[in-house]
């Protein structure tokens, strides 16, 4: 039974209460979790998803997740890829109520939940689909016309809040991995330091590495590249918290802010990541199986450095963690000193 059966009132509630938060110009990455939340508020899903194409419009990236499931990697899809890539594709809602009689859907291994009933609505700005909203259940005929109503008017009342901060973002936004561009990372990481300065509150960043990057490129294309790029950021979102932000500082280098989070905290955080990583092979285009590690660096802030110094302590604590055979993370001070040579990333991939 859907929401409107049950109280119409309450999901006028809902509508309004998103609008009005919507309203305050949160982040993208906070829109689209409220987004995700009022979704399943309003449904009776037990999953809901926005994803939102890339700068490319090549793949269809998962900006937001909520209900079963989320604890395992999102699947990335392409426009036509599945019932979420049709409904991109063809820009036409989808109400499917057994996924698995529908020819147009994709069964994913590890997804992690069950998907029967699906419903698929199309996020549109500008005269153009820059993205869907989703629903899934893993019963079968769980969703009716009213509840792709109310799919329609949450995705209507959100777009414009969603592409406001889309385009924002595109602009301190890396387009292969959607992490935030180098020229973000010093204001952000000085802005970080001046709250830590102020509420007396540690601060710790991440310095992480793909090994041997270069060969991925070489065996398998830079279009396969890009790819482990995407899954090595998504990997990192599935791991961290959403007050931590993540800047792709160049090529294969990545640097994680953490603010209130000690040194303890941070370096458990980058063995998650680099665990995660190792653990769970890579699809690559074509279907090629491919295992990438990561090496990281932790720098805690003194209380007195510089951003550049602060950065700098977890790069070398990186390179460290290289020399020391990679797939590793070192935390700053709990290793050798380490003397970083001219040309580093090229020596040590």
């Amino acid at each position: 039974m859907s929401t409107i059966d049950q109280d119409p009132r309450r999901a006028i509630h809902v509508l309004l209460e998103l609008t009005r938060g919507l309203a305050e110009r949160r982040s993208l990455e906070a829109a689209l979790h409220e987004v995700t939340q009022a979704l399943l508020a309003l449904v009776p899903a037990d999953h809901a998803s926005v994803r939102l194409l890339d700068a490319n419009s090549r793949d269809l990236l998962c900006g937001a997740r909520a209900g079963v499931g989320i604890e395992h990697r999102p699947v990335r899809f392409a426009p036509g890829d599945g019932v979420l890539g049709w409904c991109v594709a063809n820009d036409e809602p989808v109400l499917v109520a057994d996924a698995r009689s529908d020819p147009r859907f994709a069964s994913i291994l590890g997804q992690g939940f069950d998907v029967r009933s699906i419903m698929v609505e199309p996020l549109r700005a500008g005269g153009r689909v820059i993205g869907v909203l989703s629903a899934s259940h893993a019963k079968v005929g769980v969703f009716n016309e009213e509840d792709q109503l109310l799919c329609r008017l949450l995705a209507n009342c959100s777009v414009p809040s969603i592409e406001r901060a889309r385009l924002e973002r595109l602009a301190l936004t890396d387009d292969t991995t959607l992490a935030f561009n180098v020229r973000y990372l010093f204001p952000r990481l000085e802005q970080e330091l001046h709250r830590a300065r102020e509420r007396v509150s540690p601060l710790s960043v991440l310095l992480m590495d793909l090994d041997h990057f270069k060969s991925v490129n070489d065996a398998h294309t830079h279009a396969a590249g890009d790819r482990v790029l995407r899954e090595f950021a998504d990997s990192v979102r599935g791991c961290v918290r959403r007050a931590d932000v993540l800047v792709r500082r160049g090529g294969e280098e990545f640097l994680l802010i953490m603010p209130d989070a000690a040194e303890g905290a941070a370096a458990a955080t980058a063995e998650r990541v680099r665990q995660r990583l190792a653990e769970r092979p890579l699809t690559l285009l074509g279907g090629v199986s491919h295992r990438q590690t990561v090496s990281i660096g932790v720098a805690t802030w003194d209380g007195h450095e510089s951003a550049e110094a602060l950065e700098r302590r977890a790069d070398l604590a990186m390179y460290a963690a290289k020399h020391a055979g990679r797939d590793q993370v070192m935390v700053s001070g709990r290793h050798p000193p380490v003397t970083e040579p001219p040309g580093r990333s090229s020596l040590l991939p």
